[in-house]
């Protein structure tokens, strides 16, 4: 009376197993153990590791051609499809299908392998009309390594975590937006334009040749124009001039919205900010540089993005 209410149908014990099988069963209690058998557990996860070693090996030569070792890797399919239709059967005999509360597609990670399964079948019949493209349905195969999901559960805890933090990431991302958008616009206004000076040869006066292996943004060819800390042109030898598009081809500038906020990104990512850090102080000078981009390292960096982190700490 007063113990725990015992669950009606505990995890994998439907009533019946696709109408047909009841839970006193033979074959549902023997596919059931085997299901729950470590061996057979490691066994899957063996070939979901030896089938990502396949996919990884895989190399194709122009014009449709493929080398010796992926046409030999490419018969493994079968193999694999069958271990992997095997694993789906004996779990929907020993859960059930999809009406039973505890049954095999009421997991989301069965209904991930049900759909690698039945996409990879899909692939092994070309003769399926051209409406059918069978590169898109092979494409599915690179979802295989999550099958290993569904073998480990410290993988589920994680990926569920993750989950679970989308929203606050979601408040975390607009932030970081926002903040992205305030620093391309104090760029916009510092940093407009000024990266589009750099040296061009004095050799050919007839014919403008930028000076150098590798171009960098100048702030003048005159040495008493000079702002501190900014890179000066040879003027005997060189001229300065606003005809360079600008490094990257001009991606990485402040002349609109767009450009400053992707520039602005890659400095807080960390991933070659001190080249733009470089190119700034060579336009403009290096006294009041460190105004920007000490602000910009420091709050879009090092506090912005560990949020991050901390979100998916708690």
């Amino acid at each position: 009376m007063g113990g725990p209410k015992k669950e009606e149908n505990p995890p994998g014990g439907g009533p019946t197993s696709l109408f047909i099988l009841t839970e006193d069963n033979p074959i549902r209690k023997y596919t059931r153990f085997i299901i729950e058998w470590p061996p057979f557990e490691y066994a899957v996860l063996l070939t979901i590791i030896a089938n990502c070693v396949v996919l990884a090996l895989e190399e194709h030569l122009p014009g449709g051609d493929k080398t010796v070792l992926a046409q030999k890797l490419e018969k493994t399919e079968a193999y694999f499809l069958c271990i992997f239709c095997v694993e789906a059967s004996l779990k929907i005999l020993a859960l059930g299908l999809v009406l039973h509360k505890h049954s095999y597609l009421r997991n989301i990670w069965n209904i991930m392998d049900f759909f690698v399964v039945v996409t990879g079948f899909m692939t092994q019949y070309p003769q399926m009309g051209p409406e059918v493209d069978l590169r898109t349905l092979r494409a599915i195969r690179v979802l295989r390594p999550l099958k290993l999901v569904s073998g480990i559960p410290s993988l589920q805890v994680v990926l569920k975590s993750i989950i679970k933090a989308m929203a606050p990431l979601l408040q975390i991302g607009l932030l970081v937006l926002f903040a992205i958008v305030i620093f391309a616009i104090i760029g916009l206004e510092f940093y407009s334009g000024a990266l589009h000076k750099t040296c061009y040869s004095l050799e050919d006066p007839n014919k403008l040749v930028k000076e150098g292996e590798s171009e960098t943004p100048c702030n003048t060819d005159n040495i008493l124009e000079k702002a501190t800390g900014s890179f000066v042109c040879n003027n005997t030898t060189s001229m300065c001039l606003e005809k360079w598009e600008g490094p990257n081809s001009g991606i990485t500038s402040f002349d609109n919205i767009g450009f400053a906020m992707l520039t602005v990104f890659q400095c807080i990512t960390m991933e070659g900010w001190t080249a733009i850090l470089y190119w700034t102080n060579d336009a403009l000078g290096s006294a009041f540089n460190w105004i920007y981009f000490v602000p910009l390292i420091v709050i879009g960096s090092f506090f912005m993005l560990n949020l991050v982190l901390g979100v998916l700490s708690g």
